[in-house]
């Protein structure tokens, strides 16, 4: 797929079908950004000048545009992962006719819909000492393993540091769970991706209605679901993105 000719073809996304379109957008290196079509699925594309196209930000800015174009053009859409190019509209037409009939029903699945993204953060000076503070058992082993002027032997410090994260992992699960019964109202469905670091008590990709009223709703399920949060933690949510967390495709190349 990568080692291709300069008439090579940069897929976007996948979208259903419509007659061949060309967009008003530009795609990467500000080429044309039209569809090759196939049954009900059409691939979105650009022409691209060269054999492999790195991950610059230019190019990531450039894939992103086409997609936020696509949010409004298009009744639905499944977005490619960055860097997918076929060595021309027969290779493309080729990936259609292989993925045929899991495209289209993806495209059921995510019609009408977009992505939203909820984190939240726990934002207090030190992720440690706020543990520490909180859980008894915690405190009670600090206090054995580093009291006193104790030098603590390195088992010690594996034993503290496990209690730590089984206390992390517990506050995550738990404080995921009760954002999502309240935002579950509003999404279709949520998916809990990996936290990015040791402050992030939960990272949401979030499947709503696409129209304004439902992100609307979205964002006061949000909103009621912070209220049950001290000052300790922080919420962000944004979007609307294209929903690459509910996109499950294993394409045949």
């Amino acid at each position: 797929m990568t080692q291709l000719a300069k008439s090579g073809r940069y897929l976007y996304a996948v979208v259903p079908s419509p007659a061949a379109q060309v967009y008003a957008f530009k795609g990467l290196e500000g080429k044309p950004v039209y569809t090759i079509t196939n049954g009900k699925v059409a691939a979105v594309v650009s022409d691209v000048p060269d054999e492999k196209i790195r991950p610059e930000r230019r190019h990531l800015a450039a894939q992103q545009a086409v997609l936020k174009g696509l949010l409004q053009a298009a009744p639905a859409l499944l977005p490619m992962s960055f860097g997918i190019i076929a060595e021309g509209p027969k290779a493309v037409q080729e990936i259609l006719t292989r993925n045929h009939d899991i495209l289209a029903r993806q495209l059921q699945r995510v019609a009408g819909k977009v992505e939203m993204g909820l984190r939240v953060s726990l934002d207090v000076p030190n992720i440690f000492e706020y543990f520490v503070n909180t859980h008894p058992e915690l405190r009670t082993a600090r206090d054995r393993f580093l009291g006193h002027n104790r030098n603590p032997s390195q088992n010690d410090k594996i034993e503290l540091g496990r209690m730590f994260d089984r206390h992390l992992q517990k506050h995550r699960e738990t404080h995921a769970e009760r954002v999502a019964k309240i935002v579950s109202r509003w999404c279709f469905e949520i998916k809990r991706n990996q936290c990015r670091n040791e402050s992030e008590v939960m990272n949401l990709a979030c499947l709503v209605g696409r129209g304004a009223g439902a992100q609307a709703k979205f964002e006061e399920g949000v909103l009621a679901a912070a209220k049950l949060f001290d000052n300790h933690f922080a919420f962000d949510y944004n979007g609307p993105w294209a929903p690459h967390n509910f996109v499950e495709l294993n394409l045949e190349l």
